[in-house]
């Protein structure tokens, strides 16, 4: 599953350089991109040097040394085994509204070439978990993490326990990841099954979040067979 949704995005990223000399890339973290980077960053005939990275989300009040922190996950995963032109992470230690401020700036100079993400077991996209905030046009905004968000994190084993989780991060909003002209979306696991029957076979709707992107020109959704388990057969 991650070396198809891969094999996706370097098909994506070199299309996008050899049209108009450039590429930007939206990158998620979490168990579900485990595969999809690591393939990502063996891809051939990719010229990293013209791509610019993006960070899609991050927890309020996380260092990069901490071991949940999604910057220090995509530096080692990601940023550092590829030449980037570029990547704008969001800082987790910094003043919030401040950190959204600039990488809205950053991120709003050109379109977003390819957006790679996943769906989480309450639905959310990013850190937008339900009811999520379909309204806002802001490309970044700080959200308030629901119980079964910060549950999922401890069972992924990135914190001890439930206390340890912040209550606040910073996260894309789900307008901006529908500006991306191609969203990649990869979910692994028997965990997803209903996240996923909901988002693709119930009603669009915020309550589910990841139902959103039925809505989106050019997404295509990438499952395992334990996380398309609850589909109903074509």
């Amino acid at each position: 599953m991650g070396a198809y949704a891969a094999k996706l995005a370097a098909m994506i990223l070199r299309s996008a350089i050899a049209e108009q000399g450039q590429a930007r890339i939206i990158v998620a973290t979490g168990s579900s991109q485990f595969e999809v980077l690591e393939s990502l960053t063996h891809e051939p005939g990719i010229d990293w040097s013209c791509v610019d990275g993006f960070h899609l989300d991050e927890y309020v009040g996380i260092a990069s040394d901490h071991p949940a922190s999604f910057c220090g996950y995509l530096k080692s995963r990601f940023v550092d085994k590829v030449p980037l032109r570029s990547f704008h992470y969001l800082d987790g230690t910094k003043e919030p509204k401040s950190v959204c401020e600039r990488a809205s700036l950053s991120l709003l100079k050109t379109p977003v070439d390819v957006a790679m993400i996943g769906i989480g077991e309450n639905g959310h996209l990013a850190f937008n978990d339900p009811p999520a905030d379909f309204q806002t046009t802001e490309a970044y905004h700080v959200v308030v993490l629901d119980e079964a968000c910060r549950k999922q994190q401890v069972g992924e084993g990135w914190f001890p326990n439930l206390e340890a989780v912040p209550t606040h991060a910073i996260s894309m909003t789900v307008h901006q990841i529908l500006q991306s002209r191609k969203i990649i979306c990869s979910v692994p696991d028997e965990r997803k099954a209903v996240a996923v029957r909901d988002s693709v076979e119930g009603p669009t709707t915020n309550l589910v979040p990841g139902s959103i992107l039925k809505r989106h020109p050019n997404t295509t959704l990438v499952l395992d067979r334990s996380a398309a388990s609850l589909l109903k057969p074509l």
